[in-house]
């Protein structure tokens, strides 16, 4: 499984929103220039957010877009498969798919199987809180 830098600009993107959080809208441009990814890029990966309401949007002069939740109400999970969809190591195994009819015969689902909990059990139990604690750990060294 290979994460797309959709889904990775998207944790980015969610991060900085989290981590500039003052109640005032933070514009693209502004994330773009401080994650030095393009803006128009991130504008197509907003409109993801905003149709999904992880983010609003504000128009205007003092526009921009802010969370519509807390940094902790957000897991990693929720934002990569929003992004890229099924988390899903392989298809056999993918809920949104309907599974293998070699399943129960199959000693490699197990393997697989494994792998999607463990995958899962990660993504699932780190929130952007969680992300924005580490990047400000990291940025005090």
């Amino acid at each position: 499984m290979r994460i797309s830098t959709k889904g990775r600009y998207a944790l980015r993107l969610m991060l900085d929103l989290a981590l500039n959080d003052s109640e005032k809208p933070v514009r693209i441009k502004e994330i773009a220039s401080r994650q030095e990814i393009s803006d128009k890029y991130l504008e197509q990966i907003i409109s993801v957010l905003n149709k999904a309401c992880f983010v609003r949007s504000i128009r205007g002069p003092q526009g921009g877009y802010l969370l519509t939740r807390k940094p902790e109400e957000y897991t990693v999970g929720m934002i990569l498969r929003l992004t890229e969809g099924s988390m899903a190591p392989v298809e056999c195994i993918d809920d949104n798919i309907g599974g293998c009819s070699r399943m129960d015969n199959c000693a490699t689902s197990i393997v697989w199987q494994k792998l999607n909990d463990a995958i899962s059990n990660v993504i699932d139990n780190i929130t952007l809180a969680d992300l924005a604690q580490w990047q400000l750990e990291r940025t005090e060294k």
